[in-house]
């Protein structure tokens, strides 16, 4: 899917062509849609990438995509109807399948004989590379929850876009279908967001609250790391600053259509130089962890 900056509230409207209507992925990693998926997991390191530098950017991609799928399934049993339950059940389903292949892939070119399940349930807080977007709680504000999807699938699209041509085989796969869901995610946000902003007062003033709330946070998206730094020069990531304009161009349509204003905040600056993307976190990471990773350290090495 092609985004027309200079028309992006008409392309939130269009109908995606997705693969599966179901628009998720399977419970076996070979069902991610993701052709020859175990072959490509283990494909050679392209020539002149650092196996660290891919590994780490895997995990950037794989992480974000976890840690806000472990967020939205936070709605299960309370968003304010069933069918968005169901929504979000399922997009978190997306993201959860996009990290299973990039965490599958980190775990096989760092070569330190750590698959996804270790990445994802034994890692500390301190080892993971996920923006703070994704990990800031939503406290049962619906509103909060649909802002902060807005932003990040967004954004998260417009990278996936630039992905596409990336040397990796498995960047690149996860890249070509995780347009098509993203761009659901997209809209299915962007649908929220006008109909909260333009109901009552009531919803207006909160689907406002609601940005303001996590919009410190967006500044981060664009910031380059060193690592993605070295795989851009190497045509493997790309740099995220370049999205921006897209990113804004998107949200220029979206909020005046929703009658709501672009949040004038200070945003959260790196500490020290140091964010998410070099595993320094906010203080909500942990309590997340703690859930997510609680079943496997119960039961280390049980399968069902």
């Amino acid at each position: 899917m092609t985004v027309d900056p200079a028309d992006a509230y008409r392309s939130l409207a269009e109908s995606v062509d997705h693969d599966d209507p179901r628009w998720a992925f399977g419970t076996d990693i070979t069902g991610t849609g993701i052709e020859d998926v175990a072959a490509e997991i283990v494909a050679p390191v392209p020539d002149g990438v650092d196996p660290g530098d891919l590994a780490q950017y895997c995990l950037m991609l794989g992480d974000d995509a976890l840690i806000l799928a472990q967020r939205l399934a936070e709605w299960i049993t309370n968003a304010p109807e069933l069918e968005e339950e169901v929504a979000f059940g399922n997009i978190a389903l997306d993201l959860l399948g996009q990290a299973r292949v990039l965490l599958a892939r980190a775990g096989h070119v760092e070569g330190a004989e750590r698959d996804e399940d270790v990445l994802a349930y034994f890692r500390p807080e301190a080892e993971f590379r996920n923006v703070a977007l994704a990990e800031l709680p939503d406290d049962l504000d619906f509103a909060r929850a649909v802002a902060r999807l807005l932003l990040f699938s967004t954004w998260r699209l417009a990278v996936l876009q630039r992905l596409l041509g990336s040397r990796d085989p498995v960047v690149a796969a996860v890249a070509g279908k995780g347009v098509k869901e993203v761009a659901y995610h997209r809209n299915h946000a962007a649908r929220w967001v006008l109909r909260l902003g333009e109901g009552t007062a009531e919803s207006h003033r909160r689907m406002q609250a609601a940005l303001e709330a996590v919009w410190p946070h967006v500044d981060e998206l664009f910031r380059t790391s060193e690592v993605e730094r070295r795989l851009v020069a190497a045509g493997v990531a790309v740099d995220p600053a370049a999205a921006r304009d897209e990113v804004d161009g998107v949200l220029d349509q979206v909020l005046p259509a929703a009658t709501l204003t672009r949040p004038q905040v200070r945003p959260a600056g790196p500490n020290g130089g140091r964010a998410g993307r070099q595993g320094l976190h906010t203080e909500h990471l942990g309590p997340l962890l703690a859930v997510l990773q609680s079943l496997a350290r119960e039961h280390p090495g049980a399968t069902w």
